[in-house]
């Protein structure tokens, strides 16, 4: 199994500066690659004060020039959100200046806000997204090409430099819908199930995922975001993280998340009713038990830990510095 962290800005209190912020996210970052993780993604939103970025490839250079070894992703970026051709070439000058440590996740989106921010039609985003994961293969391809879509018409196109990595990085499609996990399988390069989708949830999303990846001939590659915190005891876990990951929730259920949909109001998300078979809490023979459990129940070999909840900004940077130790020291080398 590998394990990546998936980070966000915190904003900082009053007083302080968000380029704090910025030097705490690098900072965990460099922590994840020296105890044995994988990889560092960040996600993308707009006009939000909840700790998303509007720009998350920039983040991810700044990470990627701090760390030698660390992989560094989006999970996601809101592609419909970006014109194709502008997104192949800032993914491929990122895959040359990490020398190949690039992971592009990308997503529908989901919030109008997002939308609106941008003047584009929230029900065009399929159509815009998958002419876009078109033109981005095709352009990393270096190769002359033309392409005529609903959305995108280009003619004599050759983007260069071509990227490090050959025919472009890794392309990952996170989905929290069943139709969602058919478009990865028949798009993508690998699929990520989001953090507050539960075991049956998932299991659901992972069928249409593999059988949509078999049939366009692709090898399943399945990632796992998990809401996750290591502590002494499951006491102290609750106790630091359960707030960050309630708070989290409420935001995703009044903003329609399909998985939250069957809740009817927003004072039913406790701890007690969302943490079984979503949230991975304990201390670290737990944590590895119930990671070992996720693995053998889904065939998930790559597992992205969520630690800061962009909507809350917590658990402050210290105790996540913790958490990563603790992880890396305590959990992954017994998760094989």
């Amino acid at each position: 199994m590998k394990f990546g962290i998936y980070s966000s800005i915190a904003d900082p209190p009053a007083g302080e500066h968000l380029d704090q912020a910025v030097d705490e996210v690098i900072e965990e970052a460099q922590l994840a690659e020296e105890t044995g993780f994988d990889s560092c993604f960040f996600g993308e939103h707009h006009q939000d004060r909840d700790g998303f970025l509007p720009s998350p490839l920039i983040v991810a250079t700044a990470v990627a020039a701090r760390t030698s070894k660390l992989n560094v992703g989006t999970s996601v970026i809101l592609l419909p959100l970006h014109h194709p051709v502008g997104m192949a070439e800032d993914v491929t000058t990122l895959d040359i200046v990490s020398k190949g440590r690039l992971i592009l996740g990308v997503g529908l989106g989901y919030q109008p806000a997002d939308f609106r921010a941008f003047g584009v039609p929230i029900n065009e985003r399929v159509g815009r997204f998958e002419e876009s994961i078109e033109i981005i293969r095709r352009s990393w391809n270096d190769e002359a090409f033309s392409f005529h879509g609903k959305h995108f018409d280009l003619e004599g196109l050759h983007v260069r430099p071509a990227p490090y990595t050959p025919s472009g990085p890794p392309l990952w499609i996170g989905a929290s819908t069943v139709l969602g996990a058919r478009r990865a399988g028949r798009l993508a390069d690998g699929f990520v199930a989001g953090p507050s989708t539960d075991m049956a949830g998932t299991h659901r999303l992972l069928d249409a995922y593999r059988q949509a990846a078999v049939d366009a001939g692709r090898e399943p590659r399945i990632v796992l975001m998990r809401d996750a915190w290591v502590a002494g005891s499951r006491a102290e876990a609750e106790e630091i993280y359960g707030p960050e990951v309630v708070a989290a929730y409420k935001y995703y259920w009044r903003n329609g998340l399909s998985e939250f949909r069957s809740i009817a109001s927003e004072s039913d998300i406790t701890l007690d009713r969302v943490a079984r078979d979503r949230l991975v809490l304990g201390n670290p023979e737990e944590c590895a038990e119930e990671f070992r459990r996720w693995n053998e129940e889904t065939g998930a070999d790559y597992f992205l830990l969520r630690l800061r909840h962009a909507h809350s900004g917590g658990p402050p940077h210290h105790r996540i510095m913790n958490a990563i130790s603790t992880f890396g020291e305590s959990v992954i080398p017994y998760c094989s």
